[in-house]
């Protein structure tokens, strides 16, 4: 070990006294190495802050010795986000969760950044109010890394994303100073945005160590519809027949074939599985309008080629059917050892050409690719099933993943509609953003840390990086 090394390691164990909080065995630094993604790496220690204070402190000494620095949650991020490709120290939050404090009078709560989105969840429906954002790993990812990564879900279409909910953060600079965005109120228009400037920033522009977000009343009434469909392209037709009749779902799912067969093998649901796809549909408000909407969807479903088309109005039916819908992820995983899990977003009147796309990137290449998502927002997750140890497969991948890219961008969509850029997506930035945007972004990054040591490597292809390379 150099003597630098050796320097900056023995001041940050001044930092952090409780020496259980600082991992250094190599089994436990391999832990921390990967995420929900592809690819594995090694920090040279993982530290484990409970307050702002430590934060502050390891953020001083880091920028002073120029050490990476990663901030992570729960790391089910699918990009890449929290991945220490240059060593360095990985920041765990999970220890962080001091604080879950709803406030009934201005609809706000106040929270840590290691506290699990579903236990926001449940405190505000305690209080009587609704967090909409509800990404599928809810039950255990953290509200931190929701923000860096400005998470969404189903309930997108209707509520909207994080970022949205996103009021006031508490955060660490890289250089160790406490900042404080936004507030408690609605309305603030003081100054430049900064609160949206760090929400999606994936880890790059600080460490956040407490946010303020909104809430909003609880709806009164939701109804869950199940539209089964023999054709792909027919459902996407459907999707846009709902909205452009002016109704807007709380949710609107996809989800196609291979995955339908994937759930009920992995866990049986009653899908039908000779389908070609089914939209889940979620409605939510007022009960009498409900009603009448719930009438409308069904009859522009069935217009546009759904075989059957079912309401759930009780409680228990409708958690039966979207549990169903989040067991996708993991049933999928079970067909091949190794998934790439993408969220190319296209305009919604798009849907039906990007599945066409997809569906010819399928054969073009002859990989397992499925696709389900939040099809209400365009929001699409087509997923490769693959096996890394198949070179000659991963070639097709990539390929594969890169053309999935282009159609996106190609169909005015984007890169990602909610899993971020992190290492996955870099090569592809300069397309979407061009050479001028890719520069603004560059500079903003440059002056919030002009070290270089917030989450080195991600969102920003390195110098000649063009490709996606998922081949050792």
């Amino acid at each position: 070990m150099n003597r630098l090394k050796k320097k900056w390691q023995k001041k940050l164990e001044k930092i952090i006294k409780d020496d259980k909080r600082i991992l250094t065995d190599s089994a436990d630094l391999l832990s921390y190495g990967f995420d929900g993604s592809f690819g594995q790496y090694k920090p040279e220690r993982v530290v484990q802050p409970v307050n702002r204070e430590e934060v502050a402190a390891v953020m001083k000494l880091a920028n002073k010795y120029s050490i990476p620095v990663y901030p992570r949650g729960q790391a089910t991020c699918l990009s890449g986000g929290p991945l220490p490709v240059k060593g360095g120290i990985v920041l765990d939050t999970c220890h962080m969760t001091g604080q879950l404090s709803i406030d009934s009078e201005n609809l706000t709560a106040v929270v840590s950044p290691g506290i699990l989105t579903s236990k926001i969840k449940e405190a505000a429906e305690e209080k009587g109010f609704f967090y909409p954002p509800d990404p599928s790993s809810a039950h255990v990812s953290t509200i931190g890394g929701n923000v860096a990564e400005n998470s969404g879900g189903p309930r997108g279409l209707k509520y909207g994303v994080t970022g949205n909910y996103v009021l006031g953060l508490e955060v660490v600079t890289p250089e160790g100073e406490i900042i404080y965005t936004g507030g408690q109120t609605i309305k603030n228009v003081t100054g430049y945005n900064l609160t949206q400037l760090l929400v999606g920033s994936e880890g790059t522009l600080g460490v956040i160590t407490e946010i303020t977000l909104r809430l909003v009343p609880k709806p009164k009434k939701r109804v869950s519809i199940l539209s089964v469909f023999d054709d792909l392209v027919d459902s996407g037709r459907a999707i846009s027949g709902v909205l452009s009749a002016g109704i807007m779902p709380s949710a609107m799912e996809i989800i196609d074939k291979h995955c339908i067969n994937a759930v009920e093998n992995y866990k049986p649901a009653g899908y039908p599985t000779d389908a070609a796809a089914i939209i889940l549909i979620e409605l939510d408000g007022h009960p009498k309008a409900i009603e009448e909407e719930s009438v409308q969807v069904t009859d522009i479903c069935k217009e546009l080629g759904a075989r059957t088309v079912q309401s759930a109005v009780d409680e228990e039916d409708q958690k039966s059917l979207w549990e169903a819908r989040k067991l996708v992820s993991p049933a999928i995983a079970k067909i091949k050892p190794t998934k790439i899990s993408e969220d190319a977003t296209v305009p919604r009147s798009k849907i039906p050409e990007m599945f066409e796309r997809l569906n010819k990137i399928r054969e073009k290449y002859n990989i397992e690719l499925v696709v389900f998502g939040h099809a209400g927002d365009g929001n699409l997750h087509p997923n490769i099933l693959t096996d890394k140890r198949d070179t000659e497969e991963m070639k097709c991948v990539e390929l594969a993943v890169s053309e999935i890219f282009e159609a996106a961008i190609d169909l005015g969509g984007t890169l990602s509609g909610e899993h971020g850029i992190g290492t996955m997506k870099t090569p592809f930035m300069e397309k979407e953003l061009g050479s001028a945007g890719l520069e603004m972004m560059k500079r903003v990054k440059e002056s919030w840390d002009p070290n270089n040591i917030m989450n080195p490597g991600k969102i920003f292809p390195e110098k000649g990086q063009t490709k996606l390379v998922l081949t050792e």
